[in-house]
């Protein structure tokens, strides 16, 4: 006969030791769900380990139980729950409802009571027990049936217990537990114990006398002190044994212990999606395989007889879209593309090859048929050759995922389990994909728009795909001999510079080896540590930084450090990226890489290239027009980020110097120093910019002393000076994190959202840096706005005319373009007036131009 098996959860411990063991999660609307995650993680390890036959959870029902009855003092010392924790745990609740587990509550009783009851029932009726626990106290519930699953740190670490494990652990037997704890004493339970006598003398004696009551009785067989010690201290010992008992008989339901269904999958996938578990519901998937079919896909037809075209040509009238999935290609690598679409709810056609896609995208534009895709720039790319155009795109569902909870994942499979409940397990077919896209359409077209994102969607981001695929496509030159030179230099300099470190450290080592290093800096030239990490003494840039005035040496390996950077990353790399077809450079852009709303750069990074410094200027050389024939363009906004600060805290002195075209860092200055404009120096102008920039990033006082290096009470008055100059700054800046504790979010000036979950976090650096956020993303977020904005706007000017000039880079608040020489004096105006007019502000927006033949050597250009 197969052995049964009950598992039996202490849900209340595992409760606190998830609360306790993670940190402080929550959704995108703020409900913390840490506990919950920890406590489901717990039961998935469980699960995977074991295949019980019934399951029961027990929890505290209240903090008040016949023990506090019997002795006041006991567990008082314990802190109330955390309210954190305790609105987490309905929550936990019903992810046991979800999983078909029961749960168990009595008043006046503990869990552990619970637990040990139905241990006696089940133990009676011939069942293997396995009991789930942080609590040791459930040790002695351990028998020749019973074993404990003991979760130890954090939610991942077990320890399993049987008799042998418990006797050799305390050297007594399970049952006499509770005699130990009454004799040793458990702080965790406020139970003093015998004066004198610890674990060890407490398990010592049990070994010799069974149980307390016989111990007291045969107390005079001990010697003289601890025969008085247990004469005093009898009676509390006795107490002490019946807290620590667990009862056995508490009035339980007989038919709580029956077979485990399994989950509710349709409940356990609705409950994992609003709570945003996406990795717990894969493992559920792990586990639990059956529940991938719980919804069998659809079927297909594959598109190549006449009659299925008939088919989808008649089923294409009427339809409100068609959702298209594709089979991605590498830029500029031939491949038969293979597609698949969607109409309807379920009716899927599978496309493949270049004529089938060529009467498809025909069809579909015969028909002005809107279609709904998963991220229209690569969709672009891969299926413009056989003649999808922008404007057919008419919904992403990558975009408007990431509009909704830009921090969320953006794969498909991460949208599709969000918003729609939906497992999409990993390598789904084609024909799959589709229809989740086109079951996500009219879920996300909703979602846009009841958070009012309408106009940021469809007049913002959406079009900004088909430029970003253009900008992409057309890539920007570079002159690669000029990029191997310099590779050859800085390794010839990199040389010289280990060589002179050598010298200076008296033996060569590896430069690139932290403890090789650490050696050299701490033990043989006994320079001070700064700190320490698991794997020795730390030789990253801030303890460098700070050693670098004490030794030549350490200054060297800096510089050596940012050296090898720039090589390994864009001289080294950059040349072997030129695409030898276009003899250019084709970054990627990022359009939902950031929460903030910023555009990115990947495959090479080009936003990240050092403009201050001389290397780093040089590197910006090889970016070069096409021809002789041709200049390269900047245009870039002027303090952007200052001047949406401006309009969006309404200051009126920060208005009013932007309005008179003052020198804003100057004027700080001014204000900060107390001085007249006209007695500002270069060098107070620069501390003033880190003010206005460092108010602008949610700077604190710590921040800014660090970044000045001055002392944090003179940076608490720079900061303290300039919001008394600016006092609708200091009134937005707190408005902005009050906004953000009561909705969670914050918007932008097209309304772009981003949850900030942080800035309700239980830990005061994890709110601290919430409320950096909360400003950060309002002002920055904003800047993103009004700049692709702006890129749409200039997109659609140069295709509605005849211009050459094309758009190459975006580099945070700067535009790169290339254009022929001739078309300057119309182009350059037609750039400045669309950039500066994008979005109006309160105060003017200023955007300056530079032409030259590189992207380094550019000279000021004035439109007439």
């Amino acid at each position: 006969m197969e052995e049964k098996t009950l598992l039996l959860l202490d849900g209340s411990s595992l409760a606190y030791r998830a609360f306790f063991a993670l940190p402080s999660l929550s959704t995108r609307s703020g409900q913390p769900t840490g506990a919950v995650y920890g406590f489901t993680s717990m039961l998935f390890k469980v699960l995977e380990n074991q295949r019980p036959t019934a399951i029961i959870a027990a929890f505290d029902k209240s903090r008040v139980t016949f023990r506090h009855a019997l002795a006041e003092t006991y567990k008082a010392q314990r802190p109330a729950t955390p309210d954190e924790l305790r609105q987490q745990f309905d929550l936990i609740k019903e992810v046991l409802a979800a999983f078909n587990i029961p749960v168990v509550e009595k008043e006046g009783f503990e869990a552990d009571d619970i637990i040990g009851s139905f241990v006696s029932q089940a133990e009676r009726e011939g069942w293997r027990c396995l009991i789930v626990t942080g609590d040791l106290d459930a040790l002695q519930l351990v028998s020749p049936q019973t074993s404990v699953i003991l979760m130890r740190k954090g939610i991942s670490d077990i320890a399993v217990y049987h008799e042998a494990e418990v006797e050799s652990r305390f050297g007594i037997e399970p049952r006499q537990l509770p005699d130990f704890k009454a004799l040793a004493g458990d702080a965790s339970d406020n139970i003093r114990g015998v004066p004198g006598i610890g674990p060890k003398t407490a398990a010592r004696l049990l070994q010799t006398y069974s149980a307390l009551e016989e111990l007291l009785r045969r107390r005079q067989e001990l010697p003289s002190q601890l025969r008085a010690t247990l004469e005093k201290h009898g009676e509390e010992a006795l107490l002490a044994k019946r807290l620590a008992l667990i009862r056995r008989d508490v009035p339980l339901d007989a038919g709580e212990i029956r077979p485990w269904p399994g989950p509710n999958f349709e409940a356990v996938i609705e409950l994992f999606s609003r709570l945003e578990f996406r990795t717990l519901a894969q493992r559920l998937l792990d586990l639990f395989p059956q529940a991938r079919h719980a919804a069998p896909a659809a079927p297909y037809v594959t598109l190549r007889e006449e009659a299925e075209w008939k088919r989808l040509e008649e089923r294409l009238t009427g339809q409100p879209f068609v959702a298209l999935a594709y089979l991605p290609v590498n830029r500029g690598r031939s491949a038969s593309p293979v597609s698949a679409c969607c109409l309807g709810a379920e009716e899927l056609y599978l496309v493949e090859g270049e004529a089938a896609h060529r009467r498809l995208l025909r069809e579909l534009a015969v028909k002005s048929q809107s279609l709904s895709t998963y991220d229209a720039k690569t969709c672009l790319h891969t299926l413009e050759t056989y003649g999808l155009r922008p404007e057919m795109i008419g919904f992403d569902v990558l975009l408007a995922a990431y509009l909704l909870n830009p921090s969320a994942s953006n794969e498909l499979e991460s949208i599709a389990f969000e918003h729609a409940g939906s497992v999409l397990p990993p390598g789904a077919p084609l024909p799959e994909k589709a229809r989740v896209i086109g079951q996500l359409t009219p879920l996300l077209k909703s979602k846009i728009q009841l958070q009012e994102q309408e106009y940021l969607y469809y007049e913002v981001e959406l079009p900004l795909a088909a430029v970003l695929a253009s900008m992409e496509k057309t890539g920007i030159k570079v002159a690669e001999e000029r990029l191997r030179a310099l590779s050859q230099e800085l390794g010839e300099q990199l040389n010289r510079l280990a060589e002179t470190i050598y010298q200076l450290a008296g033996e060569r080592f590896n430069l690139n080896s932290p403890r090789q290093l650490g050696y050299i800096l701490f033990e043989k030239l006994k320079l001070k540590p700064v700190k320490k990490t698991k794997t020795g003494y730390s030789t990253d840039a801030s303890v460098l930084e700070k050693l670098a005035q004490e030794h030549e040496l350490v200054a060297l390996v800096l510089n050596y450090r940012q050296l090898a950077k720039l090589k390994s990353t864009y001289t080294d790399t950059l040349p072997q990226l030129i695409d030898p077809a276009t003899g250019r450079l084709h970054t990627s852009f990022l359009q939902a890489g950031t929460a903030t709303g910023r555009l990115a750069s990947a495959e090479p990074n080009l936003q990240n290239i050092p403009v201050r410094d001389p290397l780093g200027r040089r590197i910006r050389q090889a970016f070069i027009a096409e021809s002789s024939e041709h200049l390269l363009l900047s245009a870039d906004y002027s303090q952007i980020e200052l001047r949406v600060l401006a309009h969006l805290s309404e200051d009126p002195g920060l208005c009013e110097a932007f309005a008179r075209e003052e020198d804003i860092h100057a004027r700080t200055a001014a204000e900060i120093f107390g001085i007249d404009p006209g007695e500002v120096t270069p060098e107070m102008r620069a501390k003033a910019k880190v003010v206005n920039f460092g108010i602008v990033y949610g700077m604190s006082d710590y921040g800014l002393s660090q970044e000045l290096k001055i002392d944090p009470s003179e940076a608490h008055q720079y900061i303290e000076r300039y919001f008394q100059r600016y006092p609708r700054v200091k009134q937005f800046v707190e408005q902005v994190i009050a906004q953000a504790r009561e909705r969670g979010y914050v918007t932008t000036l097209l309304n772009r959202r981003r949850y900030i979950p942080e800035i309700l976090s239980r830990n005061r650096t994890q709110r601290q840096l919430g409320e950096r956020l909360a400003i950060n993303t309002t002002i920055q977020g904003s800047a993103a706005d009004l700049i692709k904005k702006a890129m749409v706007d200039i997109y659609r000017l140069l295709q509605e005319s005849s211009f050459g000039c094309r758009m190459l880079l975006q580099v945070h608040d700067e535009l790169l373009f290339e254009l022929p020489r001739a078309e300057l004096a119309s182009v350059a105006p037609t750039i400045k007036r669309a950039m500066e007019q994008a979005l109006p502000l309160r105060v003017p927006i200023k955007v300056n131009l530079k032409i030259g033949p590189n992207w380094q050597d550019l000279e000021a250009y004035e439109v007439e």
